[in-house]
């Protein structure tokens, strides 16, 4: 039985660079990876949405581009071309991935692992099961789709997030169930594809995560593509006809509605994967492995990071919490920073936030003052035939310290890096209306809404 001094479960964001952080510290590392390199994210979630997303974000761009003056012939779509592209991408970053590992040194089991309570590992190779033992352990077992128990669900044709991109042909109609994150990203794509797509969410809008009024702009947007959004609203159950599906809803006052749909797509949460280490007994948070600021579970030696502890679910928290997992295992002392926590949406319009939301600063009791530039007075944004977006700012009154920023609009997700680094550096709004922002530029409205809140705005 092999030995090793730090063996990571599960190959995603989380786990991959785990491994790769604990083999540069040092450490005789292994990782282990029931299916493809990369998890959920890379091969089922974050890259191949963005990637379709980009596609969507080209063809709506052919569309408004008639407004400017540029006209093109018919757009049409070849779905096998669009998913080979996705593919594509997909192969190169895993590629990329076990090139890194490689140059680690780090031995990789592709097969299903599974905890003894000896803390040995048993995994289930193609031809043969192997056994390893490590004297520390990352759990990174990540997550799957939830499909509630809908009445009719068992005889439903649905998809979930981890397959609606196996599909073979583009469908004339879509229900998705769920308006989070997931669902609203999904409906952009397969708007953009000319699919009649109606969201179901249960909650009073969508994308309940994010603030208010960035859900307010999202679905305004929405709206002008064509997507139906049944907010407050249940589905009670799924119906089979000859050649469709009916999803019957209920509104919370009582209304009811039957929604016609040739394919349907559950989009409501994801749930951790816990059966690889169901035997250890760890002390659980919920349906969620419970671990302390260093990422170590009720047994020391052992560590949890990513989806399977639950919090944000996003992949980027997940490396983090990686990496924190890595070096504790490995005799140094780190701990999790939260506070900083970019948070984006990839529809059209973006939305990116970060810090605290304006109902978090009231629940601390912090004195604070908000301010909202909207896009429509910004030159790039005007250019760009994007107005509709906006940059919200808020800041403690006491010192002038950025508490939160929320942004939406084109490619905010890329910008909202620059306030992250404000408020990871305990920048003041003083400081950043002193930083010169280059012209034309969307980011222009940072500085604005600095300079606005200190009364000092040229244009706002």
């Amino acid at each position: 039985m092999n030995t090793y001094e730090v063996v990571v479960l599960g190959g995603g964001p989380a786990g991959y660079v785990a491994a790769i952080r604990s083999a540069k510290l040092g450490k005789k590392t292994a990782l282990i990876e029931a299916r493809e390199l990369g998890g959920t994210c890379l091969n089922r979630g974050c890259i191949p949405s963005k990637t379709l997303l980009r596609h969507a974000e080209v063809i709506e761009t052919i569309e408004k581009a008639k407004s400017w003056g540029i006209e093109t012939g018919p757009v049409t779509f070849s779905l096998s071309k669009m998913l080979a592209r996705k593919d594509a991408v997909i192969q190169q970053l895993r590629n990329g991935i076990a090139y890194l590992l490689k140059q680690g040194k780090i031995d990789v089991f592709n097969g299903l692992g599974e905890m003894r309570a000896d803390r040995s590992i048993a995994i289930q190779l193609k031809d043969r099961e192997e056994v390893v033992q490590g004297e520390r352990v990352i759990l990174a077992t990540g997550s799957r789709p939830i499909v509630p128990p809908i009445p009719g669900i068992e005889d439903a044709t649905y998809f979930t997030s981890d397959t609606i991109f196996d599909i073979e042909k583009i469908p004339e109609s879509m229900v998705i169930v769920g308006g989070g994150i997931i669902g609203v990203e999904l409906a952009c794509i397969f708007a953009s594809l000319n699919v009649r797509v109606s969201i179901v969410e249960m909650s009073g809008r969508i994308v309940p995560s994010e603030e208010p009024d960035a859900s307010k702009a999202l679905a305004k947007s929405l709206k002008k593509k064509g997507i139906s959004m049944l907010t407050s609203t249940k589905v009670t159950s799924i119906e089979q006809k000859e050649n469709t599906q009916l999803v019957n809803v209920e509104t919370e006052n009582g209304k009811k509605e039957a929604l016609e749909t040739d394919l349907i797509l559950m989009a409501v949460g994801r749930a951790p994967n816990t059966a690889a280490f169901a035997g250890l007994n760890l002390e659980m948070n919920g349906r969620f492995v419970q671990v302390d600021e260093r990422m170590a579970t009720s047994q020391p030696e052992i560590f949890a990071v990513g989806d399977v502890i639950g919090g944000w679910q996003l992949a980027h928290v997940a490396s983090a919490e990686g990496i924190v997992a890595a070096e504790n295992a490995a005799g140094e002392n780190r701990t999790i920073d939260y506070t900083v926590v970019p948070r984006c949406v990839y529809t059209s319009p973006e939305i990116a936030s970060v810090g605290l939301t304006e109902e978090e600063a009231k629940q601390q009791g912090i004195d604070y003052k908000v301010v909202r530039v909207d896009h429509a007075g910004n030159g790039r944004a005007l250019a760009q035939g994007e107005k509709d977006g906006f940059t919200k700012l808020i800041a403690g009154t006491k010192y002038g310290e950025i508490l939160g920023v929320l942004m939406v609009g084109p490619h905010v997700t890329e910008m909202i890096a620059e306030p992250s680094a404000f408020i990871h550096l305990e920048g003041t709004v003083e400081e950043m209306a002193s930083l010169i922002h280059a012209h034309p530029t969307v980011s222009e409205s940072l500085y604005e809404a600095a300079a606005s809140w200190l009364g000092k705005g040229v244009h706002h």
